[in-house]
């Protein structure tokens, strides 16, 4: 019966992907041109994730942030991070950066719902009841995208305490982030994966409004 159902969402993810790509493209384009125009690099931030049974991959993003952001700085962001760019921010409160996602769900390495896919530090850290998270595709949204849908505003509102971002995203975001990313994994199915999709449709159109 799973392998039924994997079969069926990989071909709707490969179907849904290669749709929104080519009726995305001039947003896609017109997005690209005003990062290049913005400021120096590349339009595409491909940081390391891990994803399904531990396999390393390039995430596809818009770059919201100057090169080389990681280096200089923690891997969580706060929403007044000086590593921001000016368009930077305007994509990230409307989630515009993760649209290149489409690439990675096209390529099988994630889906468009599934636990959000981690850094290394962080995956490292997963408990052995944890490790379920990485029997799954990671994907674009999913309950805890829904529970958190600006972690930067919980970092900045704990930046006082907790200048370190990462510090913050671990006390404040990351145990609940895992107990819903392991909520789906174990109650996963195609009216749940509907259900996450629409609820996050409404949500990033009511940030529109």
């Amino acid at each position: 019966m799973y392998i039924i159902r994997d079969f069926f969402t990989r071909l709707f993810d490969l179907v849904v992907s290669i749709v929104g790509l080519i009726i995305l493209s001039p947003i896609l384009v017109f997005i690209a041109i005003s990062i290049i125009s913005g400021s120096k690099g590349e339009v595409f931030y491909r940081g390391v994730r891990i994803g399904k049974n531990g396999i390393p991959f390039r995430i596809f993003k818009f770059r919201t942030m100057v090169m080389d952001a990681e280096s200089i700085g923690p891997a969580s962001t706060s929403g007044d991070d000086p590593r921001i760019t000016k368009i930077g921010k305007t994509m990230r409160r409307y989630k515009l950066d993760e649209l290149p996602q489409l690439i990675n769900v096209f390529f099988g390495e994630m889906s468009f719902v599934g636990p959000r896919p981690e850094v290394k530090k962080f995956v490292d850290q997963y408990t052995a009841e944890e490790q379920i998270i990485l029997t799954v595709r990671p994907g674009i949204t999913d309950w805890a995208s829904l529970h958190f849908p600006n972690e930067d505003e919980i970092l900045d509102s704990h930046k006082d305490e907790y200048p370190d971002a990462d510090e913050a995203y671990m006390i404040y975001i990351r145990p609940e982030k895992l107990r819903l990313q392991m909520k789906y994994v174990k109650n996963n199915n195609v009216f749940i994966d509907i259900i996450i999709i629409l609820k996050t449709i409404s949500t990033i159109v009511s940030k529109v409004k």
